[in-house]
């Protein structure tokens, strides 16, 4: 079923919470599941220096949450932007493939709040 690693942060999350003043925040859901991920970015000098979540669903999704923030701690924007949902899986040795969707959403909601970051810098 589950590989230990998600079992691991599952049960020990990394990075759990909120960043009170988050340079971006990535809201992504998933309707279908019942998913809900917020992903909190700080940056400095272009490199992501603190990186938090907040989900509200299952083990998989608090998981590739957790594992997540661990990939784009310490990572430039532009390397924290190429982290795909396989980055995530394969980090995580495996996903059942019915959870698949569960590390999408927390790459994706990363990317948000790199684009969220972008989008007010320039403003």
């Amino acid at each position: 079923m589950y590989s230990e690693k998600v079992m691991d942060h599952f049960r020990n999350p990394r990075n759990m919470g909120e960043i009170p003043d988050a340079d971006g925040i990535g809201s992504v859901g998933n309707p279908t599941c019942g998913d809900l991920m917020n992903i909190y970015i700080k940056v400095k000098d272009n490199v992501l220096i603190d990186v938090k979540f907040k989900t509200f669903g299952c083990g998989a999704a608090i998981a590739t949450s957790s594992m997540t923030t661990e990939l784009a701690k310490g990572k430039t924007l532009d390397e924290a932007m190429k982290i795909t949902r396989g980055d995530v899986a394969e980090s995580l040795n495996g996903l059942p493939k019915i959870k698949m969707h569960c590390s999408n959403l927390a790459a994706d909601g990363l990317h948000a709040a790199i684009k969220d970051y972008l989008k007010k810098k320039e403003e």
